[in-house]
C-alpha cells in the first residue's frame, strides 16, 4: 500500500496488526511520520458489543467521532457521551447531509453506512467500488454522495452516488493514483486530494455538472493529504501530519492561499476536521513522552490558537468527526 497518501491507514493498520498479534506473532514496522508505535496500539482497541444510543440523543445536536473501529457519539457542544455505533473495520471518513443523516466510510469493510440522526441501526448500506473507500462528502445542492476510493497501488477512483443511493457514476484522473479526502463547496463543486505515481500530493475539482476532473494547483506545499471542507468563503485544506489548516481562494485551476489556521495545544496529527459556525473540530493524535494519546479538540475558526474544549472520554484513536444537527 502506498503510505504517502493516507497516514491514518498506517495508524489503522498498525492498530489492527497489534490486535491480531501480527504475522507469526510479530508486529510489522510501518514507515512514515503517521505510523502508530505498536506499543501504544492497544489504545485504539474496539469495545465490541452492540451499538447503543440514549433515547434523548435524537433531540440534541450530536458530534460523531469516528474512532477507527467504532463511532462514539456526544452531545454538541456539551461533549456528553450519548452513544456508540459498532461493527466497523477501519473508519476512513464521515459526512452528514441536510437531514442530519450521517454516512460512515467503513474502509476495509468496503461499505458506506448511513444512520439517521440519533439512530443506532443503519438505515442504508452502500457497497463501495474499487479497492478501499477513503472519504465521503454530500453535495448540498443535490444530495449526491461523493466517495473517494483509495487504489492501494492499483489506481483509485471517485464515485458519485446520485441522491446518495444506488449505483455510482465513476470518475478518474490520469494524474491521480489514489484518491484521498473530498469536500463540496456551497455551489456543488467537488474538490479532492490524493497522490500520483511519484508520491506527490495532487488536487482536482469536479465542477458542478461536469463529467471530468480539472487538476488544481495550490500555492502551498503539502507532504500528505488532508481533509477538505468549504468554510463558507474559502476552501480549507489540511495536512494531516501537522496541525495546520490552510485556506485558499479558488479561481479557475489555481488556488491562492489567503491564510492559515494554526491549531495549538496538543494538536499534532489532525485527520478529518469539521468546521461549523466559526469552530473547527479536530480529531487528534499526540504523545506525552512515549505515551500515545488521542482526543478531539475544538478551536475558534479561523483564528485557531489554544483549544476551547477537549473531549477525551471514550476516545481511543480519533480519525474523523462530523456534527449532525437536530431538527428544530
Amino acid at each position: 500500500m502506498n503510505l504517502s497518501v493516507f497516514r491514518h491507514y498506517a495508524l489503522s493498520s498498525s492498530v489492527a496488526a497489534a490486535m491480531l498479534g501480527g504475522c507469526g506473532g510479530s508486529q510489522p514496522s510501518i514507515a512514515g511520520p503517521g505510523a502508530m508505535p505498536q506499543t501504544f496500539a492497544s489504545a485504539a482497541r474496539a469495545d465490541g458489543g452492540k451499538s447503543w444510543m440514549l433515547p434523548e440523543a435524537k433531540s440534541k445536536d450530536l458530534l460523531y467521532v469516528g474512532d477507527i473501529y467504532d463511532v462514539t457519539v456526544y452531545s454538541y457542544p456539551q461533549g456528553k457521551l450519548e452513544g456508540r455505533l459498532n461493527g466497523f473495520y477501519e473508519i476512513g471518513g464521515e459526512c452528514v447531509d441536510a437531514k442530519g443523516d450521517v454516512f460512515v466510510v467503513n474502509t476495509l469493510g468496503g461499505k458506506i453506512v448511513e444512520y439517521a440522526h440519533g439512530g443506532k441501526k443503519p438505515i442504508q448500506t452502500l457497497q463501495a467500488t474499487g479497492y478501499e473507500p477513503a472519504d465521503c462528502a454530500i453535495d448540498p445542492t443535490t444530495g449526491n454522495l461523493a466517495v473517494t476510493i483509495f487504489g492501494g497501488g492499483s489506481g483509485g477512483e471517485l464515485a458519485i452516488y446520485p441522491n446518495a443511493k444506488g449505483t455510482p457514476a465513476l470518475y478518474t484522473d490520469p494524474d491521480f493514483l489514489n484518491y484521498g479526502y473530498c469536500g463540496y463547496d456551497d455551489s456543488g463543486n467537488l474538490f479532492i486530494d490524493g497522490d500520483n505515481q511519484e508520491d506527490a500530493i495532487v488536487f482536482a475539482e469536479l465542477p458542478k455538472g461536469s463529467s471530468s476532473l480539472i487538476n488544481l494547483t495550490l500555492d502551498q506545499t503539502f507532504n500528505d493529504t488532508g481533509a477538505i471542507q468549504w468554510d463558507g468563503k474559502y476552501l480549507a485544506v489540511g495536512n494531516q501530519n501537522t496541525s495546520n489548516i490552510y485556506r485558499f481562494s479558488i479561481s479557475g485551476s489555481q488556488g491562492t492561499e489567503v491564510g492559515v489556521t494554526q491549531l495549538g495545544g496538543d494538536a499534532h496529527w489532525v485527520h478529518k476536521f469539521f468546521i461549523l459556525n466559526h469552530k473547527v473540530i479536530a480529531p487528534n493524535f499526540y504523545f506525552i513522552g512515549s505515551q500515545f494519546e488521542s482526543n478531539v479538540l475544538i478551536f475558534n475558526y479561523p483564528s485557531g490558537g489554544s483549544p476551547l474544549q477537549t473531549i477525551s472520554k471514550g476516545v481511543k484513536a480519533s480519525e474523523t468527526a462530523v456534527v449532525s444537527l437536530a431538527k428544530k
